[in-house]
């Protein structure tokens, strides 16, 4: 398998269960709870193809994946959309949760994910922690505010693309810390929830 193919498997991975949402919210006449069962389908799908090309699971496929289909299932046992609107809020303190004990413990999750591109000083390491850990706890706050303030069909686009907008530009806010760093080559890709 090319690098190429591999990008397309790994974007694949990470959106399809999003845009499989995105798409049967639409479909189904902004219907959140038939929306779910495309969030559960496309998350199992996604997780099968990720683990048959890669013969493993990705850390944040698999986090989120199974995250989809835990919040997603509970959503449609007990006909409570609220465990599938928590969710980005529920997940992203938990990334914010990691971050922060990562550096409690002296510990850097970020090198664990991007050290192989990069070779950063321990301050620096410190710093792009705390940027995304703070940048979680904000994703968390967003999340509740949307939800809870907005129509369902403005947190639905806020979900998927908003939160894959917003992460985005986020990691490009970091670009010029990272890239004084970098080995070679392009940096990996950032994480999603």
């Amino acid at each position: 398998m090319t690098e190429q193919d591999r990008r397309w498997v790994t974007w694949f991975v990470d959106y399809f269960a999003l845009g499989a949402f995105l798409i049967g919210y639409f479909v189904t006449g902004r219907d959140l709870q038939q929306a779910t069962w495309a969030l559960v389908a496309g998350s199992a799908v996604a997780l099968v193809v990720g683990f048959a090309v890669e013969r493993r699971l990705a850390p944040f496929p698999a986090v989120a994946g199974g995250a989809a289909l835990l919040f997603g299932g509970l959503t449609l046992v007990f006909h409570d959309v609220r465990f599938l609107k928590i969710k980005p809020t529920i997940m992203n303190l938990v990334f914010a949760a990691l971050m922060f004990g990562g550096l409690a413990l002296r510990k850097h999750p970020l090198k664990l994910l991007l050290g192989e591109a990069f070779e950063m000083p321990e301050g620096a390491w410190r710093k792009l922690t705390v940027r995304y850990g703070v940048f979680f706890v904000a994703l968390a706050i967003a999340n509740e505010f949307v939800w809870r303030t907005q129509r369902e069909e403005t947190w639905v686009l806020f979900r998927f693309p908003g939160l894959m907008v917003l992460t985005l530009l986020f990691s490009l806010s970091q670009a010029p810390l990272l890239m004084k760093y970098v080995k070679g080559g392009e940096p990996p890709p950032p994480p999603v929830e």
